[in-house]
């Protein structure tokens, strides 16, 4: 049997890099996408995945955008012959209090944080076959919390799990899973964006609250999506997991 192939959205650093080098670790093939915009080097996650042992194919990627999603799809089966699993980790991370939200704003996130899964899943099933899973990457701000002055942000993550719940019903017949990861605090290039998030100092802050004593690192949330990719997960569909260190349970000071 030829190895089973996964195609990564926003593999180029964070939890989408970590789950290519845990996929390569495990004998999956990787297909990720990446955002030409952004500073991150897609050779280091190809330089990553080879030194794995895995072999991974990077392509560019706009998750706003149909037919950029569609042919990131068709390259995955054109390259490696088949398409198993499906992860949806690209996304937009903006800071705008509601009286200076403008629609661009909102519409924007709402695109690529929200619709952007829609069009990967939407893209990958139809490569898919009995046995394939996907998986999107939610959050605490929106799947759990509120978060001050990132509406737009909360919004369109808390709209992940009801579309995989959704998802998860209709694809069952054929034979396809699908579920949500909600990480809590997790530190990657984008939390420590001091503008748009937490940042170093706040990052350091919240880890006290966190009944573990830390925040989270991308290999661990990248070992729960390649769980819910594997067959160890063959019967859990729609739904939403959190790995966030136990903040969502710990009582209130």
């Amino acid at each position: 049997m030829s190895r089973k192939v996964a195609l990564i959205t926003g593999a180029a650093s964070g939890i989408g890099q970590a789950l290519a080098v845990a996929y390569a670790r495990s004998g999956v093939a990787v297909v990720g996408g990446y955002y030409p915009a952004d500073p991150h080097d897609p050779h280091h996650t190809v330089a990553l995945v080879e030194e794995a042992g895995g072999e991974c194919l990077m392509l560019p990627l706009d998750v706003g955008d149909t037919a950029s999603v569609d042919n990131l799809a068709a390259q995955a089966v054109q390259h490696f012959g088949r398409l198993d699993y499906a992860v949806a980790n690209a996304g937009l991370l903006r800071r705008a209090p509601l009286l200076e939200m403008t629609d661009e704003l909102w519409n924007e996130m709402l695109n690529v944080d929200l619709t952007g899964v829609m069009r990967t899943f939407r893209a990958a099933t139809r490569h898919m076959s009995e046995g394939g899973a996907l998986v999107a990457i939610s959050s605490i701000a929106g799947g759990v919390y509120g978060w001050q002055e990132h509406a737009h942000y909360a919004a369109a993550k808390a709209g992940v799990p009801g579309l995989c719940r959704s998802l998860a019903v209709e694809l069952a017949p054929l034979g396809i899973r699908c579920n949500a990861v909600i990480p809590g605090l997790i530190e990657t290039p984008q939390s420590l964006d001091a503008k748009n998030s937490l940042g170093p100092e706040g990052l350091a802050k919240a880890a006290r609250a966190i009944p573990l004593g830390r925040v989270g690192r991308a290999d661990e949330v990248a070992s729960l999506v390649r769980f819910l990719t594997s067959e160890e997960s063959s019967y859990l569909t729609g739904q939403s997991i959190v790995i966030d260190g136990g903040l969502t349970v710990r009582w209130p000071d």
